[in-house]
């Protein structure tokens, strides 16, 4: 190699770079140092199955990068403290009011400071889509039986995220400190208040004293800001690395088995197509930023104790909660000195406590009594599994009566119906409605598997002729596109890709090959030069 002069031209500098130029020489320096080749080598050919139920989880993630970015910028400008101040902003409907520095902060970032208001709403928006897709994705999971050995930590990591996701949701919502959330922070300190014995404490020791304080929104902040983030973040970074870790799953196909994945590799084509996805839902959030109103916080007016808005629920990943307290009855115990308030501690403790937990051990439990310690990367089918099926749809069937539940005052308003016998209906919906709608995902699941492979596949047209008897014939139609499912034959990746080096410029100023520079390394080496030399892995 001692023949290699310096190039003397940029096009000559360029070519002696390699194919990647600057960046390749960027990663080689790096290498150097940490060496990550062999472990960037395997993560780049991660294969990723084509399926689009596999990007519910991605737009949970780029919704978490969406709430991040906008997060920052709105703390820049809002002001967390209870102080009262007397309001002379831009917002005139507002101008004089007293008001707490939290909201007037809200406002002003609202219509004084210059896209404040699009980053609102697009955090807003993000927060939803954040818990929705996180649901979304948990249910894709769970259906598919992709909770199952060896992916139980994965399934706990995911319902620990989705209970972080909504604390935090309802720690955001709550920091405008307008009239609307002042009430959610005011049903938060009666529900501490409700837990036997250390409720009186708890609540004492988080708001400072008793509602409506004078610190909570500071200590609001730092949670939604900073701890719970960083939490959330470090689960996405477990959740990311078990998902490397181990093998991606996959529906059953053609050239699909327990030992491999069929799909595409992580760069360049995985790479490019998620990266379009992160493009897109960032469209979409920004869209619904600009175009769709959410939380109008100026409307609301301030908290004020003595006050209470009407018609207007809290946000979806809040209502099934806010469902349960309205419809539960009335009933409280009294002895020994305490208070038990039943018709908060059993629906805003007990409840949500039960489908969680439930949520946590489903892995344990379905392998207790399946029996299943086998080691699975196929997915099931929903019909394949009716029993799974009819709990996961009688569950969902649940949350959305309890949810729909959120809004009984609109809906007797409405209707012009009692108060009382709507509650009454959603009493009696909230039992009846889930065991329907499982019994007929299960009765759905055994007609389905009863079809055979047919199921799923687009039916073919039939053409009805008559005969010169009379008599009717049914043919089917030649195939249409799209009538046949086709997926192309899996290819193994291969281990090693050899890149072709470039002509670099010999000592004499003529141009030396890759041949000419890999036999001049093999015979520097000791080489005959006639053979190739394999660099170790």
């Amino acid at each position: 190699m001692n023949n290699l002069v310096k190039p003397r031209t940029a096009r000559e500098a360029r070519a002696a770079r390699g194919p990647y130029g600057r960046i390749q020489q960027v990663v080689d320096e790096i290498d150097d140092r940490l060496g990550i080749a062999k472990g960037g080598r395997v993560l780049l050919g991660k294969i990723f199955p084509d399926h689009w139920s596999f990007m519910l989880g991605e737009i949970a993630l780029y919704s978490f990068i969406i709430l991040v970015a906008t997060g920052v910028f709105l703390t820049l400008y809002f002001v967390p403290s209870q102080a009262t101040v007397v309001y002379h902003g831009v917002y005139k409907p507002l101008d004089g009011v007293r008001m707490s520095e939290a909201y007037a902060s809200s406002i002003d970032l609202s219509f004084a400071v210059r896209a404040g208001l699009l980053m609102r709403q697009m955090h807003h928006w993000a927060a939803d889509i954040f818990v929705g897709a996180i649901v979304v994705h948990m249910a894709r999971i769970f259906f598919t039986g992709a909770f199952r050995k060896p992916r139980e930590l994965n399934w706990t990591i995911g319902v620990m995220l989705l209970i972080l996701a909504i604390f935090n949701g309802f720690l955001g919502y709550s920091l405008p400190d307008d009239l609307i959330s002042g009430t959610g922070i005011r049903i938060a300190y009666s529900i501490l208040l409700s837990i036997p014995f250390v409720g009186s404490y708890l609540a004492v020791w988080l708001f400072g004293g008793n509602f409506p304080g004078h610190i909570i929104i500071e200590r609001f902040y730092i949670l939604h800001v900073l701890i719970l983030p960083l939490i959330i973040g470090a689960l996405i970074g477990a959740h990311l690395t078990l998902l490397v870790r181990q093998k991606h799953t996959q529906f059953p196909g053609k050239g699909r088995t327990e030992h491999n994945v069929v799909g595409s590799p992580l760069y360049p084509t995985f790479m490019a197509k998620t990266t379009g996805f992160l493009l897109m839902v960032s469209g979409v959030v920004g869209l619904l930023g600009g175009l769709a109103q959410i939380n109008p916080i100026w409307q609301f007016g301030p908290y004020q104790a003595d006050k209470i808005s009407y018609a207007v629920q809290p946000d979806m990943y809040m209502g099934w909660l806010d469902g349960a307290l309205r419809i539960m009855p009335s009933w409280e115990w009294a002895g020994w000195g305490h208070t038990v308030p039943w018709e908060v501690f059993l629906p805003a403790v007990i409840f949500p406590g039960l489908i969680f937990n439930l949520c946590l051990v489903w892995p344990a439990f379905e392998r207790l009594f399946t029996r299943d310690n086998k080691f699975h990367q196929l997915l099931d089918r929903p019909r394949d599994r009716p029993k799974r099926t009819a709990a996961g749809a009688a569950m969902l069937g649940l949350i959305f009566m309890i949810f729909a539940a959120s809004s009984t005052d609109v809906l007797a308003n409405f209707f012009h119906l009692s108060l009382n016998a709507v509650l009454w209906f959603f009493r009696i919906a909230v039992v009846v409605v889930p065991i329907i709608v499982g019994w007929v995902a299960w009765r759905i699941c055994l007609e389905m598997q009863g079809g055979g492979a047919a199921i799923g596949r687009r039916k073919r047209a039939m053409v009805i002729s008559r005969t010169a008897e009379g008599e009717y014939v049914g043919v089917t139609a030649e195939p249409r596109p799209g009538d046949e499912h086709e997926e192309l034959e899996p290819v193994p990746v291969p281990e090693r890709i050899e890149v072709e080096r470039p002509e670099r410029v010999g000592a004499t100023g003529e141009r030396v090959g890759a041949a000419a520079v890999g036999a001049a390394a093999v015979g520097a080496e000791g080489g005959d030069g006639g053979g190739v030399r394999r660099v170790p892995r």
